[in-house]
């Protein structure tokens, strides 16, 4: 059984589920490298059966925001408790994950339970709303440490709006 969400005590991400300094041949590759972390993490019980789903999810529509943003999601059975993992790429490396504006730069992959349909629209709209500031998007860009960043994204998800 999935946990439920609690918005107050949202620890969606930690440090182990951020990599610094990605490195990925395409959208599919950076993908497979956050899924590993939630995967190493025990967020997720089988990376491959829960890859399909994000692929899936993928050839839906493209999950690129403005501001190089890389947003892939699923909602999946083999998610335990919804979760975050986040990939800064390396200086000088983008991704297309089909925005308008250009490839991402900072890639968060969305792992939600396959029953919590208002948790994982609660979980895109809010970090939506947060990456839609410059402020905060260059905050995650310029981090260089995997707890400030994971403190970063938990602490945007705090402010649910109940």
């Amino acid at each position: 059984m999935a946990e439920p969400l609690d918005p107050y005590d949202a620890h969606l991400t930690t440090a182990d589920m951020v990599i610094l300094e990605m490195e990925a041949k395409d959208k599919t590759e950076a993908t497979n490298q956050l899924a590993e972390r939630l995967h190493a993490a025990g967020r997720i019980s089988d990376l491959d059966g829960f890859l399909k789903n994000v692929n899936a999810r993928e050839h839906q529509l493209a999950t690129g925001l403005p501001g190089g943003i890389g947003l892939p999601h699923a909602r999946s059975e083999f998610v335990s408790q919804t979760s975050i993992a986040v990939g800064i790429t390396k200086y000088g490396h983008a991704l297309d994950f089909g925005a308008a504006d250009g490839p991402a730069t900072v890639i968060l992959l969305i792992a939600t339970p396959a029953s919590s349909f208002s948790d994982h629209l609660e979980v895109l709209a809010t970090l939506a709303r947060s990456l839609s500031k410059e402020s905060f998007r260059e905050s995650l860009r310029r981090a260089y440490d995997a707890e400030v960043i994971a403190e970063l994204i938990n602490s945007s998800l705090v402010f649910f709006d109940h």
